[in-house]
């Protein structure tokens, strides 16, 4: 079993950190070894924020090379197509279809990317409404969860323990709507790829 690279990519405030490590907690709940790097300097103010997990049955190094993700998750549109170089030639993006203007696009400094939804389609990723999904399981701010729902299609790893993984990271009243907006992402996945 080779090592498993997998890219999250957001935007601050977005949950991505808390993602990465429950995605962290399932993967060691699966008995595989795990590395995490992150990068997250003007997270809190709305910048980017990148996560690299690799895992496997031994892990030598947190450092994911250009062209080494077998598996990006975005948490948006922009910070997909910044991390286009990122995904390995048979690799899968997995895109909250939302797009949040950095700050050089609200000054006007920088144009938005024009129908970047529709390169990222033509290229192969996967776009989902994450959002309404969350909105829909109960908590908006769950979004981060959903889109690991949809990432564990990719991975194999019992989905009890990815319940246990998220019980045991989110706050005891939030956990319901974390297990919800999960499973939603699993089952949207699920309807589509069908």
């Amino acid at each position: 079993m080779k090592t498993t690279t997998v890219l999250l990519v957001g935007v601050g405030g977005q949950g991505t950190i808390s993602a990465a490590d429950i995605l962290a907690r399932a993967i060691m709940g699966a008995g595989m070894q795990v590395k995490i790097s992150e990068i997250h300097g003007m997270s809190q103010r709305g910048g980017s924020v990148t996560t690299v997990v690799r895992f496997g049955p031994e892990v030598k190094s947190m450092v994911s090379d250009l062209g080494a993700a077998d598996v990006i998750v975005s948490f948006e549109v922009t910070e997909a197509l910044r991390a286009i170089p990122q995904l390995s030639e048979n690799g899968s993006m997995i895109v909250n279809a939302e797009e949040i203007k950095p700050l050089t696009a609200l000054t006007g400094r920088v144009p938005m990317p024009e129908n970047a939804e529709g390169y990222l389609n033509d290229m192969g990723a996967l776009l989902l409404p994450a959002n309404e999904i969350a909105l829909k399981a109960g908590n908006p701010k769950t979004m981060n969860v959903v889109l690991l729902g949809a990432l564990s299609k990719r991975l194999d790893i019992p989905t009890e323990v990815w319940e246990e993984a998220i019980s045991g990271r989110v706050p005891p009243k939030t956990i319901e709507a974390n297990l919800a907006a999960f499973h939603a992402g699993r089952e949207y996945i699920a309807s589509i790829e069908a």
